[in-house]
């Protein structure tokens, strides 16, 4: 692999040319546009690109793809900008390639239970669209309404119904790519079953934008829930939340979405959005989401999900009749990593572990925080043992902050590993988690990795400086 390090600038030359392939308005090199795509919502790093491409077709993409080739220029693809590990930073300069002109749902098929869309389609947009047609799309993340596609499917994301519906990566069948030397492939399509070779389509899913660019994908469906019920649920303990979610599952409990704030999450979130949230005060909070066609079978769930709560130590059940009151509540759950940002200088990890493990997971965490006298605010998808860990600046000092913020992460992935867990469940590796990496896998795997990059990038061009170690 090329060394990115020395990887070419965009000459004004080849600015013409990128002018010439998708129109003067859509290669731009304004100081507003560079400040924008500096920048995702990772932290605050910023790496300004030398300029931004909008491509508007497949075509398009693959021509700048074959000159950025040609040429040695590295080439960073952005969907909606929303990731939290990096993953759009173009760190090497060269060119954003934006994918927001891309946006179209070329094809609800209804009678296949499939959609056809574009990277730039925001995720919302298609879940709004095909409800229309008493369809469903369940991957949820909480920028659902700011993310798209292209990204869902780079970071493989996540969101609360993963618990019962799965990844991003379980409802794609097939896509259409441009390899970073312009070469565009296709793999999949409206197949439920596909068994040929290797599965390429799996293998760029969830690969951060480095071996391809996405421009064309084909989503599975289901049948839309005819029926919702939620519940809020809250805690003395830390300890008591944590422990309920395996009660429930291990009482055949499926619920559609299991989530877990502690205290400092929901009073961030309250001040945020300047809401009054029940039991605010509690020590944790579980979100109880089931779903179904059975309406009595959902309230006999919702009984049963009380009763194992109340067992288990929960001070109170809320059951949330109205759509209007379970949509506060998503809005406040949704609402709540913008509201920890709001606060101080951060640092947010994605711990994920067995669920059953959640309990010394949260009280490894709050030791560890406690021994290097830094603020931790955690809450996530504890359906599936996803924790996201927020590391708050507040007022310590530059010195003791640096000083102590890296070893902090360490000891917490360390922890999170022995667990049987890893160090990202949603949100990638990128830029911001690569110097990790070895932690989680050995240099043998991590060569491995390597080696598959090699093959789809030998220039080293597409999305530079992500996910490996320097």
């Amino acid at each position: 692999m090329a060394n990115d390090e020395r990887l070419n600038k965009v000459t004004s030359e080849v600015l013409q040319e990128l002018r010439e392939i998708v129109g003067d308005d859509h290669a731009r090199t304004d100081e507003e546009a560079l400040e924008k795509y500096a920048s995702d919502e990772t932290e605050d790093f910023v790496f300004p690109p030398h300029v931004v491409v909008f491509p508007a077709t497949t075509r398009e993409v693959s021509r700048v793809m074959a000159l950025a080739s040609q040429r040695g220029i590295s080439v960073t693809p952005r969907a909606g900008g929303t990731g939290l590990s990096g993953g759009a930073l173009p760190v090497r300069g060269g060119i954003v390639l934006s994918m927001e002109r891309l946006n179209r749902i070329l094809e609800v098929d209804a009678n296949n239970l499939i959609a056809v869309v574009e990277p730039g389609v925001i995720t919302q947009e298609l879940q709004e669209t095909v409800e229309k047609s008493g369809l469903y799309y369940p991957p949820d993340p909480a920028s659902r309404g700011t993310s798209r596609l292209g990204g869902n499917l780079a970071e493989c994301a996540g969101g609360p119904h993963a618990v019962k519906y799965g990844v991003t990566k379980d409802y794609v069948l097939g896509i259409e790519a441009v390899l970073p030397d312009g070469t565009v492939i296709h793999h999949g399509g409206k197949l439920l079953k596909n068994s040929t070779g290797y599965n390429l389509t799996q293998l760029i899913v969830g690969s951060e934008g480095t071996l391809a660019v996405i421009t064309k994908i084909f989503l599975r469906l289901l049948p839309l829930p005819k029926h919702r019920s939620l519940l809020l649920v809250p805690f003395p303990s830390l300890e008591a939340a944590a422990r309920t979610v395996p009660a429930l599952m291990n009482a055949g409990i499926t619920p559609s979405a299991l989530e877990f704030m502690e205290r400092d999450a929901v009073k961030i979130a309250e001040r945020h959005l300047g809401v009054s949230v029940p039991n605010s005060d509690a020590a944790a909070q579980l979100i109880v989401e089931i779903d179904g066609d059975d309406e009595a079978l959902i309230e006999r769930t919702a009984e049963q999900v009380c009763g194992i709560a109340l067992d288990q130590g929960a001070i109170d059940v809320l059951i949330a009749q109205s759509s209007a009151k379970q949509n506060e509540i998503w809005a406040m759950r949704r609402a709540t990593g913008e509201a920890v940002k709001s606060v101080s200088v951060y640092k947010e990890e994605d711990t994920v572990v067995p669920r059953y493990n959640l309990v010394p997971l949260l009280i490894g965490v709050k030791e560890i925080a406690s021994r290097h006298a830094i603020t931790t605010v955690c809450y996530g998808h504890a359906g599936d043992g996803n924790l996201h860990v927020n590391i708050l600046k507040m007022n310590m000092s530059d010195r003791d902050w640096n000083e102590n913020l890296d070893a902090a992460i360490r000891e917490i992935f360390e922890l999170t590993i022995s667990l049987g867990g890893t160090i990202s469940g949603e949100h990638g590796i990128g830029y911001s988690q690569k110097k990790y990496l070895p932690l989680a896998f050995s240099a043998e795997e991590i060569l491995l990795m390597k080696r598959i990059k090699q093959a789809f990038d030998p220039n080293g061009i597409l999305n530079p400086g992500k996910i490996f170690p320097d």
